[in-house]
């Protein structure tokens, strides 16, 4: 009985934690929804290097998880973005975003909280420019679309005076909507899709962590828990997973207090959210096997050798996670979390939500 109010008390005190920078996360999310829609992307991911880095810098912070990024990304592929680009979106997206920032920074601390996001870009970086050195025929990225289709009011200018379907009439109106709808419809997303597309495993991950903290001693697993062939066991776990980069943290959280590495748990992260089946599915049917296997092995050499870099930095400057983590937890008045985590429950309750949504 006192074991099973311990794990209850550890569960309560995780979410809490939590539960404040996830609400930020999922507000800053949402109106990114709303003011960054898909279509306005393809525009950037065509050929060459700087589409690569184009598309990981405008992937990281948005708001799409694992299952999420596969039809935004299908589309970006079939309306012309190169394989290497959509490659780099595919793999900077699900690793990072506004919601698992701030849930890093409560659970994890300042470092690994900037050092994931900085390493989720680098990582689909290197990921695209591998993709990029497989020689492909030329060929049209264009065909079957309409031409500078994109834009049809710069285009055909002639064209307008004669009566054809007003498309800059429809843009006009389209771009007068108000502030106020695209933020309301921004905060609905979070509110809803959002919050449904993480909370099963989010709430998995902390039921992970609060069972690492009550039942596994922090020294069980210190003798093995880094090291390229503990990262390697770790990423072969991670790669059939569907985890999204939020809920991955509390569970990394777990592994750390159980005594692995910070680097190894970063290994985790990285990969987890980054491969799973259905992306990987996508991936060979949309682009080939070839980049598949590209796509796979830069991010299993850009996790390993970021985490590897990761444990060495904490080792030579001597910084202390599991401290770090410790007092992250205490920047917020333990009220303010125990609210947020009654609103987060509330909202993912479909029933009590569709009494207010």
């Amino acid at each position: 009985m006192n074991t099973a109010i311990l794990f209850a008390e550890n569960f309560l005190q995780l979410s809490v934690e939590a539960s404040p920078w996830l609400f930020l996360g999922l507000l800053i999310a949402g109106l990114m929804k709303a003011w960054l829609p898909s279509k306005a992307l393809n525009r950037h991911l065509g050929q060459g290097h700087g589409a690569i880095i184009k598309a990981a810098i405008i992937g990281a912070p948005l708001p799409l998880c694992s299952c999420g990024v596969i039809p935004v990304a299908t589309e970006l592929r079939r309306s012309g973005a190169s394989a290497p680009a959509t490659s780099a979106f595919l793999v900077a997206t699900p690793e990072t975003g506004v919601d698992s920032v701030s849930v890093s920074y409560a659970l994890l601390g300042p470092v690994l909280a900037v050092y994931r996001p900085i390493t989720a870009i680098l990582s689909a970086i290197f990921t695209g420019m591998l993709v990029a050195t497989i020689k492909t025929p030329q060929h049209n990225v264009e065909a079957g679309l309409t031409p500078k289709s994109a834009d049809c009011c710069t285009s055909h200018q002639a064209v307008a005076e004669v009566k054809k379907p007003n498309c800059c009439a429809s843009a006009s109106a389209h771009a007068t909507d108000s502030v106020i709808k695209k933020i309301i419809a921004g905060l609905h997303y979070s509110a809803t899709q959002l919050i449904d597309d993480l909370m099963t495993w989010l709430v998995i991950g902390l039921l992970f962590a609060a069972t690492v903290k009550t039942f596994i001693p922090s020294s069980v697993l210190v003798s093995y828990g880094s090291g390229v062939i503990t990262m390697l066991v770790m990423m072969a776990l991670s790669v059939p997973m569907y985890i999204c980069a939020t809920a991955s943290t509390p569970i990394a959280a777990g592994f750390i207090m159980a005594g692995i590495s910070p680097g190894t748990a970063l290994v985790f992260m990285m990969a987890g959210p980054a491969t799973n089946i259905s992306t990987l599915g996508v991936i060979k049917n949309e682009m080939g096997t070839k980049v598949l296997v590209k796509y796979l092995l830069g991010i299993s050499v850009s996790a390993i050798g970021f985490g590897l870099l990761l444990d060495w930095a904490v080792t030579y400057f001597m910084i202390d996670i599991s401290q770090q983590m410790q007092h992250s937890h205490q920047i917020l008045p333990y009220w303010l979390g125990l609210t947020c985590t009654g609103l987060l429950a509330f909202l993912a309750i479909k029933p009590l939500r569709k009494l207010l949504i």
